[in-house]
């Protein structure tokens, strides 16, 4: 009888042994994926990065933190922003990092996602307070690269690399809306009055330069006043009336009393 249950509780002793066995080796047995490190603690110090595939965790001794390699899309809540010519306007944005370091992004800081996101709102306040508002309008790639190296550079300790900055919206006021439009206006005035004026200025250098030409040949003037005529003359106005310029009346003059004195020339006796 006694033999018996000694039997039975080796058996039972047996089968839990077992049954731990079985159990520190599921939980000894950790499968991790192409973009997973592990970060293997053995007595709370660190002792190496595992993955990706299947490792081994010893239970107890041993304590695995997984990590993300993949591209993170952050977004920057909005920001409320002073320019540099005390503009106040709202500005978000979109952060794109990825952990280099497995070790250094548990090691060195708590919640590296939430740690880069606050720096990333910070950067941004203080990157576009030093430009005017024209500048965050009209120069925003620049604004990305100055805001994504300032972040990099202060990530790289954590073993992150930010790879991209990119500035989504900038809200303004409604009152500083209508100032643009106005201001936008008044540029758009200010260069068709220019480009008039350079029109003005280049048709009066080609007239001088056609009244050049034409002091210097006077015959092409009286071609150039009966072409005008004829043109004038191609209206369908029932009466016409033209001026006649004097020198071609004086040369019309010149002729007919050229030939006139010729005519009323008298006849020698010589020639008779």
């Amino acid at each position: 009888m006694i033999d018996g249950f000694m039997i039975d509780g080796f058996n039972i002793g047996l089968s839990v042994v077992v049954l731990v066995l079985v159990f520190v080796a599921i939980n000894a047995i950790k499968v991790l994926r192409e973009y997973q490190r592990g970060v293997i603690f053995t007595l709370g110090r660190f002792t190496k990065v595992k993955g990706p595939g299947l490792i081994i965790v010893i239970p107890v001794i041993q304590q695995m933190v997984r990590v993300d390699l993949r591209i993170v899309t952050m977004d920057v809540p909005s920001q409320d922003v002073i320019s540099r010519d005390n503009v106040s306007v709202k500005v978000n944005a979109v952060v794109y990092f990825r952990v280099m370091d497995p070790d250094k992004a548990i090691i060195q800081v708590e919640r590296y996602l939430e740690a880069t996101s606050q720096l990333a709102q910070t950067t941004l306040r203080a990157v576009l307070g030093k430009h005017e508002l024209d500048e965050m309008l009209s120069e925003r790639e620049k604004l990305n690269a100055d805001v994504q190296h300032i972040l990099d550079a202060q990530t790289d300790a954590w073993g992150i690399k930010v790879t991209a900055v990119e500035i989504k919206h900038i809200d303004l006021n409604e009152n500083m809306i209508r100032a643009i439009a106005r201001q936008a206006e008044a540029e758009r005035e200010r260069r068709a009055k220019v480009i008039h004026a350079e029109g003005e200025k280049q048709a009066a250098q080609a007239l001088m330069e056609a009244a050049e030409i034409l002091a210097i040949q006077p015959s092409a003037m009286q071609l150039r006043y009966l072409q005008t005529l004829t043109q004038v003359a191609g209206d369908k106005s029932s009466t016409l009336v033209f001026p006649v310029p004097v020198d071609l009346l004086t040369g019309l003059i010149n002729q007919s009393a050229g030939g006139k004195s010729v005519a009323q020339k008298p006849i020698s006796p010589i020639d008779t």
